[in-house]
């Protein structure tokens, strides 16, 4: 095992500890989604630095590090948004190249990206919100289903969106995915500013959502709930992979989590 001796968080002097050994678990097994040696910059701020993971079908990956780690610059160049710009690199899933695409036609192939402002559209109701989604294919859940899961929604579905509650919002963010025909579930920040109860709620539909087959990749700063809810983690710091493996690896070592987390 790694020498777990507690570390002075604030001792900038000492030698990175060496977790590397963990690294690629499960590299071994047929990936469902891939991300390959990456860098990426916001003009000339290189903030994506070689980052590489893969995630199987059905798995909720959360990915983590502290503040500036790079881990919603990520995200975001994984859904091929203009900001951060991809230079180098790869993003495979199910076997078609992502990469060279725009964040449209990444969407068409199933990527979701919920932002962490939900980006809930001022003016629409919930209901209106849902169906601008589904104005173009590949249509996903329908309404019935996704009042299914949030019957919340489905009591507010009249409601203008900027309205709900912050939990609410969120819900409809999600649901505002689910209801395109996705395969990977990006989530930026889903637990900022929720109660702990609403965080209960919100992660017992991220594993009916995993039950139905749907990859998720969670971005959150609350990560011990991130680690509780997911398969495997992946630590970023200063824009590079320094940790691959279980997510109860990672509850297990606490040098680990005061080295990169800071919990």
């Amino acid at each position: 095992m790694a020498d777990e001796r507690l570390i002075d968080p604030a001792d900038h002097t000492r030698e990175k500890r060496d977790f590397s050994k963990f690294q690629n678990q499960a590299a071994t097994a047929p990936a469902f989604f891939s991300v390959w040696d990456i860098h990426a910059y916001y003009g000339e701020s290189y903030i994506v630095q070689g980052v590489s993971f893969t995630v199987h079908e059905g798995e909720i990956l959360a990915l983590l590090g502290r503040n500036g780690a790079g881990k919603t610059s990520t995200l975001r160049a994984i859904a091929r948004l203009d900001d951060p710009m991809i230079t180098h690199g790869e993003v495979w899933l199910d076997h078609e190249a992502l990469h060279n695409m725009k964040s449209y036609d990444a969407s068409q192939r199933g990527i979701a990206l919920v932002p962490e402002d939900r980006r809930i559209i001022q003016g629409l109701t919930v209901e209106e919100n849902l169906q601008l989604a589904q104005i173009a294919p590949p249509i996903g859940w329908s309404l019935d289903r996704v009042y299914e899961l949030f019957p919340r929604l489905k009591e507010r579905r009249k409601q203008e969106g900027t309205t709900l509650s912050g939990g609410e919002q969120q819900m409809l963010a999600i649901a505002r995915a689910l209801v395109r025909d996705i395969k990977v579930l990006l989530l930026d920040e889903p637990y900022e500013g929720l109660a702990p109860v609403i965080v209960d709620e919100i992660e017992k539909t991220l594993n009916i959502i995993k039950e139905q087959g749907i990859t998720t990749v969670i971005v959150e700063q609350n990560a011990v709930r991130a680690l509780e809810l997911a398969d495997r983690a992946v630590i970023l710091d200063t824009g590079t992979v320094v940790f691959d493996g279980t997510a109860q690896e990672v509850l297990d070592n606490e040098a680990l989590r005061m080295e990169y987390l800071a919990i």
